[in-house]
């Protein structure tokens, strides 16, 4: 179908926390190379998002940090609109669910499904906190998970073990909120009948988007229709959200995953009057990009409110991306393993391009990736700047050097096969990347991006003007040879930033400054073209488009990642547990033997100076006085402590530690600390004081 206009949109992200690279990857990344692929073309495309802030994490987080639900989605709406700002997520609009808009709009649309009567009352008996007179959701109910013994599981799941529960499989269950144990109390919620509408998306889906669809959101459609649909709330107890509109539903709010979809439409009606042409014109190409957690929502359950209001258009594609883990592990934000994109952008200024390459090369399209440092280095150092950008400076150096700074001319008399094969290759670029591109597969559509930069520094390398420049003084015909390679080169150069703009914008417009032409010239139109440049137009002396990561600083986050995990300084955690009530201890390590103990050769130390490691917030150099030597220990502890206040004092030191290095300094040994009840680290000193180098046993 030919459509006249496209509507995109990305999952709205809970307002409860930062956004972590795993929900770039997952959604935000390739639906905004979709999007600027397609106003490249000039299609007609809006791209809406918005913070989700409604819902239990919201409020748990709320309790969490002592303050209100309000507060919490004011700050994290900021820090996430300001994050998809700076890594060139260009959103059209990016709303947020507190807004007039989208509550009436949400509750008008609940409005039209009651008076239809599509709605089934229910009465039943949920979990009630007698103290804070208040019923619980899954999430504010605690308890000693029944499969790990772990005693802070969640109602819903025991993030130890990963166990899905149900408040009734917990051992000793009680409230998160006030530590009360658990009764049963009767209320009224207004179901969605889905089972109704199994037909709709049996035809909707098996029959008509087979083909279309990828194979993870089909698959997870097909079982979820297989297994049979059952009626599902739609309204919950809670004083946070969006008021059922109803006289007798007090203390009621719709369903967070009621009202978070609903939140594309009125994002679309605050950005423009045109809005229902967007939604209820048949003409509209509507695509969700999501991850694959929320495929049932976006594919079965929004859909079947859409087809039960009537007048909206259906999805067109669900392009949902599996899950991105993190150095080998699963993301957990509880346990702050993660790399944040706004510390991202603090840590590596000016290379938000290079993230977006290597999370698009490395998506998790088809099933889990891993992301680690080593291979985020290894792509920008042995892809983007070795291959892609390495191209782009030899052209420009060469031209500058051979043909006096201008565009050279082409001389078709004396083009060979090799000139006629490069030409080709740009041509076959564009209709690959175009394939890939429309049919969601932007791993591969950047793959041959790379791949023409390739070429190119092949195809320089076999023409070798720097060697014809010899000849020239006996042959200075040759310099045609010259221009040839060069000009050759160079209208690739412009091609590649067409090609790159969709993935790398800050990239092509370096490009385009560079080659001293308007943004405009990185209109897809102009793919595949080689007259780009104009013969004997001045260039700019080459820039280098992308920085060498060095070994410090993989290493430098690495590290980051694992302080992050054993001290959990940063409370990124979406759940509150009765910790806050009673911290709970670590548990018990695996039993060793008395040998293993006997391996470890613990000495009594004195700090004899300490100071901040350069550009390490949390390390401290210190020199350690062990009596037989000193020692350079560097310990993550510069924000428990200051280092002129822990000179002089005794500490615990492991003297048998192969040394490490960190931040360019060698480790040897390390100090034994204790966290208290509060969260800081305390020394674990001799009780008394004690001649440095003594044995402690």
């Amino acid at each position: 179908m030919d459509y006249k206009r496209h509507l995109v949109t990305a999952a709205l992200p809970y307002a409860n926390g930062p956004v972590h690279i795993g929900h770039l990857a997952g959604c935000y990344l390739p639906a905004d190379i979709y999007v600027r692929y397609l106003r490249a073309q000039k299609k007609d495309v809006k791209f809406v998002c918005g913070s989700d802030e409604h819902g239990v994490p919201i409020t748990i987080r709320a309790m969490k940090e002592g303050i209100t639900p309000q507060q919490v989605v004011d700050k994290y709406h900021e820090l996430i609109k300001e994050s998809f700002a700076q890594m060139g997520i260009s959103f059209d609009i990016y709303s947020r669910t507190s807004h007039k808009i989208h509550h009436e709009t949400s509750q008008a649309f609940f409005t039209k499904l009651y008076n239809a009567g599509l709605f089934e009352e229910k009465e039943t008996e949920q979990y009630y906190d007698e103290e804070k007179k208040v019923f619980l959701a899954d999430r504010y109910i605690v308890g000693t998970c029944p499969v790990c013994g772990n005693e802070n599981a969640y109602g819903d799941q025991c993030e130890k073990c990963g166990s899905t529960l149900s408040p009734d499989q917990l051992i000793n269950p009680h409230s998160a909120l006030s530590n009360a144990p658990l009764v049963k109390k009767k209320t009224k919620h207004w179901y969605f009948p889905l089972d109704k509408y199994e037909p709709f998306l049996k035809e909707w889906i098996v029959d008509g988007k087979k083909d279309e669809w990828k194979a993870n959101v089909y698959g997870q459609c097909k079982s979820w229709l297989d297994n049979g649909l059952q009626p599902r709330a739609m309204t919950r107890d809670s004083n946070w959200g969006v008021p059922v509109p109803l006289p007798d539903a007090q203390g009621k709010v719709l369903y967070v995953w009621f009202d978070a979809p609903i939140g594309y439409i009125s994002a679309t009606k605050e950005l423009t009057n045109q809005w229902s042409d967007y939604w209820c014109q048949e003409d509209t190409k509507l695509v969700h990009f999501i991850g694959k957690d929320n495929i049932v929502f976006h594919c079965i359950i929004f859909p079947s409110m859409l087809k039960a209001h009537g007048g909206y258009v259906l999805p067109e594609n669900v392009p949902a991306n599996e899950f991105l883990n993190i150095e080998g592990e699963k993301v957990s934000t509880s346990r702050n393993w993660a790399v944040w994109v706004h510390e991202y952008i603090k840590d590596f200024p000016g290379q938000q391009d290079t993230l977006r390459y290597v999370l698009c090369a490395n998506a998790p399209e088809t099933k889990d990736n891993d992301f680690t440092w080593k291979d985020f280095q290894d792509r920008n150092n042995s892809e983007l700047v070795s291959i892609f950008g390495n191209f782009i400076n030899r052209a420009f150096v060469l031209m500058h050097k051979l043909c006096n700074g201008r565009m050279p001319p082409l001389h078709t008399e004396v083009m060979d096969d090799t000139d006629r094969q490069l030409l080709n290759a740009i041509g076959n670029t564009k209709a690959l990347i175009e394939g890939d591109l429309e049919s969601y597969k932007f791993r591969d559509a950047l793959y041959e991006v790379i791949d023409l930069s390739r070429k190119g520094n092949k195809y320089m390398q076999d023409k070798q003007p720097w060697i014809v420049a010899k000849t020239l003084e006996a042959q200075p015909e040759n310099q045609k040879l010259i221009d040839n390679c060069l000009h050759l080169c160079l209208q690739l150069t412009a091609n590649l930033a067409i090609f790159a703009a969709p993935f790398l914008p800050d990239t092509a417009k370096k490009m385009c400054y560079m080659m001293k032409v308007v943004d405009k010239m990185l209109d897809w139109e102009n793919a595949g073209r080689a007259d780009l440049l104009k013969v004997n137009y001045p260039l700019r002396a080459p820039e280098l488009l992308f920085q060498k990561i060095e070994d410090e600083q993989v290493a430098a986050q690495v590290e980051k990642l694992r302080n992050n995990l054993k001290q959990n300084t940063v409370a990124m955690t979406e759940n509150i547990t009765k910790a806050e009530e009673k911290p709970a201890q670590n548990p018990v390590k695996a039993e060793i033997v008395y040998d293993d103990f006997a391996k470890m050769d613990l000495r009594a130390g004195t700090i004899l100076s300490a100071e901040k490691v350069e550009k390490a917030d949390k390390l401290l150099k210190l020199e350690i006085d062990l009596g037989f030597e000193q020692r350079t220990v560097v310990s993550g502890i510069a924000q428990f402590f200051k280092p002129e206040e822990i000179v002089g004092k005794q500490v615990t030191v492991v003297a048998n530690l192969a040394p490490r290095k960190m931040r360019g300094i060698e480790s040897k040994g390390m100090i034994l600390m204790a966290e208290n009840a509060d969260g800081k680290l305390v020394f674990v000193s001799p009780v008394t004081e004690t001649t440095p180098g003594s044995e402690v046993r």
